[in-house]
Parts: C-alpha cells; sequence; structure tokens
C-alpha cells in the first residue's frame, strides 16, 4: 500500500512540475516572440502629439459651432468668448496658488514645533534632535526628500 501512495505522490509531483513548466515557459515564449515589436520613435510621437492637438481643436470647433447654432450667434463671437473664459481660467488658477515656503522656513517651523512639543512633555530632546537629523537626511518624505525634487541629498545646491 505504501508503495501506491508513492506512485501517486510521484505521479501529483510530475503534474505539478508540468504545469508550472508550462505556466513559466509560455509567458517566457511569448516575451520572446513579441520582442521583436517596433519601438516607436521621436518623430512619430511628435506627430502622435501634433494629431492630438489637431482632433482637440477640430473637437474645440464643432463645439463652437454647436454652441453658436443653439444660442444663434456667429462662430467666430462663441470661439473667441470660450478662448477668453479659457484664458481667464488659466489665470485665475495660477493666481490661486500661494508661494511656497522656503526650505529655511519649512526647518525653522519644524523647529518651533517641535521644541513645543518637547516643551509640552510629548517628545524628549533626543527625540526631536532624531527628527530634524532624519528630516535633514532626507529620510522623510517631502521637498527634498526621496522622491521628489532633487532626490535623496535634498534640493539642487545644497
Amino acid at each position: 500500500m505504501s508503495r501506491t501512495m508513492s506512485k501517486k505522490q510521484l505521479l501529483v509531483g510530475l503534474a505539478a512540475a508540468g504545469v508550472l513548466g508550462v505556466g513559466i515557459a509560455a509567458p517566457t515564449v511569448a516575451f520572446a516572440e513579441g520582442g521583436s515589436t517596433p519601438t516607436p520613435s521621436a518623430s512619430s510621437e511628435a506627430e502622435q502629439g501634433a494629431d492630438r492637438q489637431s482632433e482637440r481643436a477640430g473637437r474645440q470647433h464643432e463645439f463652437a459651432e454647436a454652441l453658436a447654432k443653439e444660442l444663434g450667434v456667429d462662430t467666430d463671437k462663441v470661439t473667441a468668448a470660450l478662448d477668453k473664459v479659457r484664458e481667464q481660467h488659466r489665470d485665475r488658477v495660477k493666481g490661486d496658488r500661494p508661494e511656497r515656503p522656503s526650505a529655511e522656513d519649512r526647518q525653522a517651523k519644524l523647529t518651533e514645533r517641535l521644541a513645543q512639543a518637547v516643551k509640552d512633555g510629548k517628545l524628549t530632546q533626543e527625540q526631536a534632535d532624531a527628527i530634524t537629523k532624519a528630516v535633514e537626511s532626507g529620510v522623510f518624505p517631502g521637498p527634498g526628500g526621496p522622491g521628489h525634487r532633487g532626490g535623496p541629498a535634498g534640493p539642487p545646491g545644497k
């Protein structure tokens, strides 16, 4: 009886190995065959960008024509009005963004908050120093930290 068990185990093992082998081999073969596809060149990307812009302009023109027809106004007036509104929107969005504080200002604010936390007994001075050191070395995410402008070393010129 133990002999039949071992044969069953052997068959199950071989079947599993076969499935695993096919599972690994099939994507590898497909990747090898698909590897000869041409990559787009810079000129074709530029052409695609130009095509997208012309398609967008065409859709905007159709929209302006439909709106002009609905309102009973000249298409040129509607197009000019839409351009004016877009420009006002761009200016308003750009104007609403507050100026980012400098790295020195952020560091000073952090130092103040850490000093207050030490004073309130929420942190020890050693913990506050460790946090300051970690921020300066770029351990915490944020401007100058890993994955942001300047990378792990901080902003350029530091």
